[in-house]
């Protein structure tokens, strides 16, 4: 039987009309036996607002993120945070609309914008140093598999931006992605094991435009998290 708390996290991220995945739901059901005095264990997401260097005019572009994540204990207050991410996006907004060599196409697209959107499972891999009970710092590289991508046309006819059109762009864009992510952050609780929340800075170290011919365009996005263990209420033994 769900308890309260997964019961609320599934009725959470429905009312966010987020589909989580079947490794998602996995981790609802099973996170109990995936903790230890070692390990915390639980689901990380939240809102990351993305930007692509060297690609102009563009701007900032809010998107949801959601995964699961371990925190290892490598010595005292060192951890290895890792787990994966798998809804999670790059991209930019606010792009200039370029030609579609479709003239009815070009013609309701004329002044409007685009924003794009390339589908990743991003893999961070953090070493987070706790401190002063509550916070916490980490650093370290995160790699990604591109999954899918879109070029989503705006223009407005009657409301804002009520006349769109997706144009899948994945065959653009590099597999592969790796760059460096930086955080700070804190419990919200003193248990050793509680929900936390905080910031996190990523920028990319590979052009991920097959065949770019002008300036290199990297990712960065800034990520606001929230991280809740799961299974994780059992009284702890302390670790030798």
């Amino acid at each position: 039987m769900l308890t309260m708390k997964k019961l609320i996290l599934i009725i959470g991220l429905l009312f966010i009309g987020y589909s989580a995945s079947s490794q998602v739901l996995i981790s609802l059901i099973f996170g109990d036996k995936l903790n230890s005095p070692n390990v915390e264990f639980g689901l990380d997401g939240g809102v990351n607002f993305g930007k692509i260097a060297n690609l102009e005019p563009s701007k900032y572009l809010p998107m949801f993120n959601l995964g699961f994540y371990f925190d290892i204990r490598v010595k005292g207050p060192l951890l290895l945070h890792t787990g994966v991410l798998v809804k999670s996006n790059q991209g930019a907004g606010s792009l200039d609309p370029y030609l579609l060599n479709n003239p009815s196409l070009d013609t309701v697209f004329t002044g409007g914008i685009i924003d794009r959107k390339i589908n990743y499972f991003h893999v961070p891999i953090l070493l987070k140093y706790r401190f002063a009970t509550f916070f916490h710092v980490e650093a370290g590289p995160m790699l990604a598999l591109r999954t899918k991508g879109y070029d989503t046309f705006k223009n407005t006819v009657k409301d804002d931006n009520d006349l769109t059109y997706k144009l899948d762009v994945k065959d653009n864009y590099k597999r592969i992605d790796a760059g460096i992510m930086v955080g700070v952050g804190a419990k919200l609780s003193k248990r050793p094991k509680s929900s936390q929340t905080g910031i996190r800075y990523y920028y990319s170290f590979v052009d991920p435009l097959k065949d770019n011919t002008g300036k290199p365009q990297y990712f960065s996005s800034i990520y606001v998290f929230f991280s809740i263990p799961i299974g994780a209420n059992a009284p702890e033994t302390k670790p030798e």
